[in-house]
């Protein structure tokens, strides 16, 4: 049975810390380096509802995605959230680490495993890493569909393969233009507009668009010369997707990863991935009010 800083050790090498951006929080929360791990849970969020979860299943080790403490602390009292889940987890013998942009850049990271989950082909980083000569870390992915499909059946199929959401999936272009090419970038993703443009691809698939940088993609899409401006609604098309959705599926990424290792240390170790949606949204509603035509004020 391995012990805790056996186990980070191995983590690092699949997400080493130094690839992490510089405002990040990444690797070992708490936790005794010399305690055995013989149960690990993989999860997005450390929230309280994991940490309890972590607890329950016998785990001693937690790894997220998101980190607990992004901008630093002084204290981890028990009265806040962030402390309460500091001591849930220390009274059941739970370690916590975190990899997060580091996951992000990794080769497969964060956004392979997206792309896994929608059944797309991977040609290559969106934002290749500059230290990678290989050319397959970086953020985001630029992928292939095997067959192309219309906006509207590709945003059809994103709802039924992501983990489902109270958000769902919402998308903003043509119904019917084709889609044969999509850049996915797991979370938040409208920072990376101008690769996504330069990438050339039909259509863009993240997570917390905002208002004005997706308009302003649009606008820029459609009133740019080029076979996709014919249309007044084409141009690149947009998919935004429930954030906690876009990035649960490297949970199940990286827990294979760590039994794929763990099995060449002879290890006798058990990876779990929780499956309680932890995204904040738990409601959504159709608009009901009188819809305007385009081109006309809504009422």
């Amino acid at each position: 049975m391995p012990t805790l800083s056996d186990v980070i050790t191995t983590l690092d090498t699949l997400w080493p810390r130094e690839r992490a951006e510089d405002w990040d929080a990444v690797g070992p929360v708490c936790g005794d380096p010399a305690a055995e791990v013989d149960r690990v849970l993989f999860a997005v969020d450390p929230v309280q509802e994991i940490a309890d979860e972590a607890v329950a299943l016998g785990a001693q080790l937690l790894v997220t995605h998101h980190p607990l403490y992004l901008r630093g602390t002084t204290s981890v009292a028990a009265d806040t959230f962030k402390g309460r889940v500091v001591h849930t987890l220390i009274r059941g013998g739970v370690a916590l680490y975190v990899a997060h942009t580091n996951a992000d850049r990794a080769d497969p990271g964060v956004s392979d495993a997206l792309a896994g989950a929608l059944g797309l082909r991977v040609t290559g980083p969106l934002v290749p890493d500059a230290g990678d000569p290989a050319g397959r870390r970086g953020l985001g992915r630029i992928c292939a569909l095997d067959a192309p499909l219309t906006l509207a059946e590709f945003a059809e199929l994103a709802a039924a393969r992501l983990p489902a959401a109270a958000q769902g999936v919402r998308a903003a272009g043509d119904p019917e233009q084709p889609v044969r090419t999509v850049a996915v970038c797991g979370g938040a993703g409208d920072s990376l507009f101008e690769r996504v443009r330069a990438a050339g691809v039909d259509a863009y698939l993240t997570a917390d668009l905002r208002h004005h940088p997706a308009s302003e993609a649009r606008e820029h899409a459609r009133h740019t010369p080029g076979p996709r401006a014919a249309s007044p609604v084409a141009g690149l098309a947009l998919l935004d997707a429930a954030h906690w959705a876009t990035e649960w599926p490297w949970c199940q990424q990286a827990a294979a990863q760590l039994d794929e290792l763990a099995e060449r240390h002879g290890w006798a170790l058990r990876t779990h991935v929780s499956r309680r949606v932890t995204d904040p949204w738990t409601l959504q509603r159709p608009p009901t009010g009188v819809a305007a035509r385009p081109g006309q004020a809504a009422q």
